[in-house]
Order: structure tokens, then sequence, then C-alpha cells
């Protein structure tokens, strides 16, 4: 893919080289109504400053629709007081909801939108897919902000490749999970080699298998970054994120544990055992 310059308003540039970051889903638990007090994207921003990350992807977060643009603007305003750049992610592809999330886009300064194809109620043919992109792209290019779409097990990953490269544009790329495409069969490492080319953005979590009780069948799960399958160091060698400024943002797949307490300990662990890992790389 080319490297492309970014709109005026946006605060990250590519170009300016990889960067860590966190995900809403980094604080998955700790967002949720399943916790007795929910942080909000405030505080987590807040705890993403104090690991010491400048990047935060708030990546489906369903609250974020309904804001209005005040509240918006308090988050860019919270983001920008921090030194925090900000992406954005969602699912689905109907023009409308694109648009809506570029205008989002606009006014928290992010120039990425990760997205997914399929949608309750709209899972699109290639064609429809390569119609719709082309119709909104022209948009998301005068805004400088890129849609990087996710391998993930819902649509085969050749499907996704054969709609961006006909839609032929550097602001459509993919947005690499290897973890997500194990479910539909796919090995990570193929994967991995088919999409290097189209990257513009890597999500990182590490992922297992697990035997069920009675040794009838297997639990497939998160686990923490660099335990699991996740070969990160042959990823890293072929996405090249570092030589190619791609931004590499930490998730998780943490299955909710015995007590609440537990659960918010684990996940700050996992959060901080990712942040060793890939600052050691």
């Amino acid at each position: 893919m080319s490297t492309i310059g970014q709109g005026s308003g946006n605060r990250s540039r590519i170009g300016s080289g990889s960067r860590i970051g966190l995900s809403s889903y980094a604080f998955f638990w700790q967002l949720s109504e399943k916790v007795s007090e929910p942080i909000s994207l405030h505080e987590a921003l807040e705890r993403t400053a104090d690991l010491g990350v400048d990047l935060f992807q708030i990546c489906d977060y369903a609250p974020l629709e309904a804001m209005s643009e005040a509240e918006l603007k308090d988050i860019r305003a919270t983001a920008d007081s921090l030194g925090i750049a900000l992406e954005l992610g969602t699912k689905g592809i109907r023009p409308e909801h694109l648009r809506k999330f570029l205008r989002i886009a606009g006014i928290l300064g992010a120039p990425l939108l990760r997205t997914m194809f399929n949608v309750p109620g709209h899972t699109p043919t290639p064609e429809e897919a390569v119609a719709i992109f082309k119709d909104v792209l022209p948009e998301f290019e005068a805004a400088g902000v890129r849609i990087a779409v996710e391998t993930y097990e819902q649509v085969p990953t050749a499907r996704i490749l054969e709609v961006i490269r006909s839609v032929g544009s550097p602001y459509l790329g993919i947005c690499s999970d290897p973890a997500n495409t194990v479910a539909a069969l796919e090995s990570p490492r193929e994967v991995i080699d088919a999409v290097a080319p189209y990257v513009l953005n890597m999500h990182i979590k590490d992922f297992a298998f697990s035997r069920k009780e009675g040794w009838v069948g297997f639990t497939y799960s998160g686990a923490p970054l660099g335990e699991g399958l996740l070969d990160y160091d042959y990823m890293a060698g072929k996405l090249q994120p570092k030589e190619r400024n791609i931004n590499q943002i930490v998730e998780h797949w943490l299955p909710w544990q015995d007590s609440e307490e537990e659960t918010i300990r684990r996940e700050n662990q996992w959060t901080q055992q990712s942040l060793d890992f890939l600052r050691s790389k």
C-alpha cells in the first residue's frame, strides 16, 4: 500500500512511526455493565495515559453512536489534554453508517476507521461492497480518513481481499487480526501472508485452545500475549509495522473470571503484559 498524507485536522500522521495503542477491548469488562462501577471513556483514556500509551482505539463502543457533538468534543478534549491520538472502530459498511462514523472521526480527529462487512440485516456481496466503497471513499479521502476492514470468521479473507483489490484505493485496506479467522479454519500464518501488502492497522491479541472438562472438546479463547498460539515474531516480520508505520492495537479475549475483582485484576494484568511484550520487540 502506498503511504498517504492526512488531513490537517488529524493529530496522527502517516509516516510518524508505528505506535502501540490500546483498544477499548483492553478495558472490555471495566467498560461494561457487568461490573458494579463501569468506567467511562474518559477514565479509560486517563488509564491509557497512566500506562504511558499515546494511542487509543474506540472500537465497537456502543454509547459512542448516541453521543452528541458536544460529548464527542469532550472526548477529543480529554484525549488532547492527555496527549493521546484516537482511532475508531465499528461494524458494518452501509453507506449511511460509514458516513456517520466519518463525521464522528472528524470530530475526534481520528485518521482511521476499522470496520467489518457483516451486521444483522446486511451481509453485502463482494460486488455490493465494492460499489459502496467506491461511493464513499472520495469523502474519506477528502477528510484524510482510511478504512481498515478486519479479518474475521464471518467473511473469508480471500473475499475481503477481492473487494480491496477491486476498489484499488490506498484509503481502503486491512485491519489484521489472525486470531479471528481460526474459527473459520483459516490458518493464521496463511492469513498473515495473504493480507500483508494491504494492512493498515493491527489488532494484537493472543489466543489458545484448552481442553474442556472431561476432555469433551476444546475452548478457544484468549491468552496473555506471548503465552498463546500467536506467532508474533512471524507476524511482525511479514507485516513490518515499524517499517510501514502500522499501529499495533492491544485487545484481549479475556473470559469472565470467578469474581468481578479477579476479572478486573486479570484484565489490567493482561494489558500490562501486552505492553511489556510489544515494547520489548
